[in-house]
């Protein structure tokens, strides 16, 4: 995470199922200002495969995927613009 920006909010998805996850990463992101950084905390399988992908298709830019533990950190950015 060394040359990415600070985050400028998180969001704790462990536990959630897809795709509560996906629809509630979205509404968070929809909240933030546009450019912002939304950092996801997700768990091993069907979300971190699944919603990364649902939010490229819905326009967002994914930063970084990480290993954390036993769960992934997801960096997300709001589009400057959404189409």
């Amino acid at each position: 995470m060394s040359n990415i920006s600070c985050p400028d909010d998180r969001l704790d998805l462990r536990g959630t199922p897809c795709p509560i996850n996906f629809v509630r990463t979205k509404l968070r992101l929809e909240q933030m200002p546009p450019g912002a950084l939304l950092e996801v905390w997700l768990d091993p399988g069907e979300p971190i495969e699944q919603v990364p992908d649902s939010l490229t298709m819905a326009g967002y830019s994914i930063e970084q995927i990480a290993a954390v533990a036993s769960y992934y950190c997801l960096l997300v950015r709001r589009p400057l613009a959404m189409t």
